[in-house]
């Protein structure tokens, strides 16, 4: 049943909940601080009745014969839908702007050296190319450590040491015989839950069957049963059809953004379900309602789940301009569907102005890449900060990552943004790398091309003193891609890069996956490990993790050795238990080849310690050391 208008009452199992903390003790999970509904504009947003959902069948994952994933099936290319006329005039302006200020790349990010670059561990390869384009990366990971990672139109579970363990098309996951084409998918970890939660779309780009599909897994074990659901795309029955999804979670609830579409391919409003997730984990009916816009609806709303667990009742939106602006806006979802006054409130804040970059090119294709657009996409919500990224104009037309933290109290925003001329950074995604719920460290995840690389992934730490590292490859590009049709517009690249942080682990661990170029001209998706220091991380055996320090314990003198593959600025530097730098060894230009440095260990106090040795692209050597008295 796809949707039947029910009563409102109190959610039960909220109720239960409540008091059990209250009784017990039990540490109860943050709350959403209340706005002051006085600066709030008027709300466009208009809430629907209840519905409810029936659970569809349950998920039996079975073991997949791991050789037969599929590849290169029947090409499917998304459409164009956010290229409206004005921002293609910004984006073909932007081009030209390019073409008359070339200049000789630069080599290195602006970036402080005291900001460690993230560390990878563990890597591999990720959900393969089996058709569609773009790939639409999302990932999450349990506290157990099982990985679900899916794109278009694959989701598979590996362990945390790169074994595949399951592999299906979505389609075939879902298991309903009226649904044929999915894209789109996402995934996250519930920490409240110690669940995941599965969203794909129905993607036949038409309103006769648009639908949400909704599964919950049963444990943090995504090889056990999940539970599914089938909720409309159109629920207003106005000829339009569901696209570009978010997805967030709060205490007590699961939030699903879009935009709807006409099926002639006209943006017509943007929608939010709001949807009781207690009872999709536990396989009852579904309950929701959702929310939509009559006028000046945003284009692509964000809501952000917690950075180091759920908060609540209600939920944080975020929306920017796909156009540029020099305002965000803020809507508030002020408390959960079991309430009777719940609203959304929306406030437009002030913040550095943005606009969409031009086209990227890429090494050895003069098939361009498409940048899309400035919308919002990927946040979270912690200790009263929304923080989210997108991509922007950074310098004379190229992409760069814009990051923001919003203050909920202050209702104030502040901007960075991080880029290298000659290079087009985009599809960023940002998740907590902070030891604490005040440390505002982020770890950002993206894409990057340019005329002298192929499509590549890479990462970069931002401080909580909001100051970035440089950026390290994750996966480079072996070779350009043009793959999508027509080939007279720009190469799909994105939509969503994949991260996510692993709640039990030190350090913490973050985990993620994007696409790359690869050797058949085509996408590809890597995963990788990835985290502040590299004591936090799941390492692999990969040669930046082989000794490099004599003698370790250290008593006097040492010497580090490592192979430097370019010759290219480096930085040796020594960092505590907590991430925090003690030492610069070493700041300047270091040769290609196998190189050898000798240390005096007088300023280091007796310890254990962190090496790392690292490029401006990547990280060489990184090692514990052991100062003895």
């Amino acid at each position: 049943m796809i949707g039947n208008a029910i009563m409102k009452k109190p959610n039960p199992i909220f109720v239960l909940s409540a008091l059990l903390c209250i009784v017990t003790g039990i540490h109860a999970q943050p709350l959403k601080p209340a706005l002051n509904s006085g600066l709030a504009a008027p709300s466009d947003f208009i809430k629907s009745r209840e519905f409810s959902a029936e659970m569809g069948g349950v998920i039996i994952p079975q073991t997949a014969d791991l050789l037969w994933t599929p590849i290169l099936t029947t090409k499917c290319i998304k459409q164009y839908k956010h290229n409206d006329t004005l921002l293609e005039q910004i984006k073909n302006s932007k081009n030209l702007m390019k073409q008359r200020n070339a200049m000789p790349a630069a080599t290195e990010e602006k970036v402080q050296r005291r900001v460690a670059p993230p560390v990878m561990g563990s890597n591999f390869e990720g959900n393969r190319n089996n058709g569609y384009t773009p790939m639409d990366n999302s990932i999450a990971i349990s506290n157990s450590g099982y990985i679900v990672s899916v794109s278009n139109t694959l989701i598979q579970f590996y362990n945390t040491n790169g074994q595949l363990l399951y592999t299906r098309s979505i389609a075939t996951f879902f298991n309903d015989a009226n649904i044929s084409s999915v894209c789109d998918p996402v995934v996250l970890y519930d920490a409240g839950e110690n669940k995941f939660v599965f969203f794909a779309q129905e993607c036949s780009g038409s309103s006769a069957n648009s639908h949400l599909l909704i599964c919950f897994s049963t444990t943090d074990n995504p090889n056990d049963a999940w539970y599914r659901y089938k909720i409309t795309g159109n629920p207003l029955n106005n000829s339009t059809w569901f696209d570009y999804p978010k997805m967030a979670v709060s205490t007590n609830e699961l939030y699903i953004s879009g935009n709807a579409f006409t099926n002639n391919g006209t943006f017509d409003r943007a929608l939010l379900y709001q949807i009781n997730k207690k009872a999709g984990f536990s396989g009852q009916s579904l309950n929701y309602q959702y929310w939509q816009s009559l006028k000046n609806a945003p284009f692509t709303l964000l809501p952000v789940s917690g950075g180091q667990g759920n908060y609540g009742p209600g939920c944080y939106l975020v929306s920017t301009s796909p156009a540029g602006a020099s305002t965000i806006n803020l809507y508030d979802l002020t408390d959960d569907m079991s309430a009777t006054d719940e609203a959304i409130n929306h406030y437009s804040i002030s913040t550095k102005a943005y606009s969409p970059a031009g086209d990227g090119i890429q090494k050895g294709s003069t098939r361009k890449i498409d940048n899309g657009d400035c919308r919002a996409l990927s946040g979270f919500y912690l200790d009263g900060t929304i923080h989210f990224v997108f991509h922007s104009d950074y310098q004379d037309g190229y992409n760069g990552i814009n990051y923001n933290r919003l203050i909920v109290k202050d209702l104030t925003n502040t901007s960075s943004t991080f880029g290298l001329i000659e290079y087009e950074y985009g599809y960023p995604a940002a998740a907590s790398s902070g030891t604490t719920s005040t440390d505002k460290s982020v770890l950002i995840g993206f894409l990057r091309t340019g005329a002298s690389i192929y499509p590549e992934i890479r990462a970069v730490n931002c401080d909580h003193n909001m100051q970035w590292s440089p950026s390290i490859v994750i996966k480079s590009g072996e070779d350009f891609s043009d793959y999508s049709a027509p080939a007279s517009k720009p190469e799909r690249w994105g939509d969503y890069t994949g991260i996510a942080r692993r709640y039990n682990s030190t350090g913490p661990t973050l985990w993620m996956n994007g696409m790359y170029g690869s050797d058949m001209n085509v996408w590809e998706t890597w995963i990788a490990s990835i985290g502040q220091n590299p004591a936090s991380i799941h390492q692999s055996n990969s040669n930046i993790n082989k000794p490099a320090t004599t003698p370790n314990p250290i008593i006097r003198e040492f010497l580090v050795s490592f192979h430097n593959p370019i010759t290219t600025d480096i930085d040796i530097n020594i960092y505590d238990s907590k991430g925090s730098l003690v030492a610069n060894l070493f700041n300047g230009i270091c040769h290609a080849g196998d190189n050898a440095f000798s240390f005096n260990k007088t300023p280091l106090k007796p310890g254990v310690y962190q090496l790392i040795i690292a490029s401006n692209v990547n990280v060489l050597k990184n090692e514990k050391i052991i100062i003895a008295e």
